[in-house]
């Protein structure tokens, strides 16, 4: 059985070594500390899914997003969500969700949250529809600028479909 949490202070170094050993990639060094320091500034919240006391997963609450659609309409964004390669399929992206949308329905009637457009990102894409969210009608981004009809973008983490859902009606 697993648990969901707000990650502590002192975990960066034990997170940035889990999720490099465990995910078949690896974050930039220091990605795990900026973000424990952006939580303790009140910026986000990175919430956990552990089972005992193994990384099982994280996704972060962006209370404040850089994404123009969200930022000026004052939607919190989710974003980073990742579960181990061999945890997937048992509800831990769910539990993660869950957890982000109970925390950001405290401050807000909407829940924002992007994914990348190749193949990569299919279970997350599947996922999100799944739970409600819908295009917020902005198209595609790259970066945080609007695609524009007859440019030629590069296809990576940054070319993003941004989705948003009511968590209140």
């Amino acid at each position: 059985m697993f648990s969901i949490r707000q990650a502590n202070q002192d975990e960066a170094a034990w997170l940035q070594a889990s999720f490099d050993s465990h995910m078949g990639w690896t974050k930039p060094p220091g990605y795990f500390a900026a973000a424990l320091e952006r939580q303790a500034q009140g910026h986000l919240a990175l919430l956990l899914a552990l089972e005992e006391s193994a990384y099982l997963g994280h996704c972060k609450v962006v209370w404040r997003s850089a994404y123009p659609g969200f930022r000026d309409r004052g939607t919190p964004e989710i974003q980073d969500l990742n579960v181990r390669p061999d945890y997937r399929r048992r509800g831990i992206g769910s539990a993660l969700l869950d957890a982000a949308e109970r925390r950001i329905a405290e401050r807000s009637d909407f829940a924002g949250i992007g994914f990348g457009l190749y193949a990569d990102y299919g279970a997350a894409q599947r996922l999100y529809i799944k739970r409600g969210y819908l295009p917020d009608g902005r198209g595609l981004h790259y970066g945080s600028n609007p695609a524009v009809a007859g440019e030629t973008y590069r296809v990576d983490d940054d070319l993003v479909l941004y989705l948003v859902k009511m968590l209140k009606p």
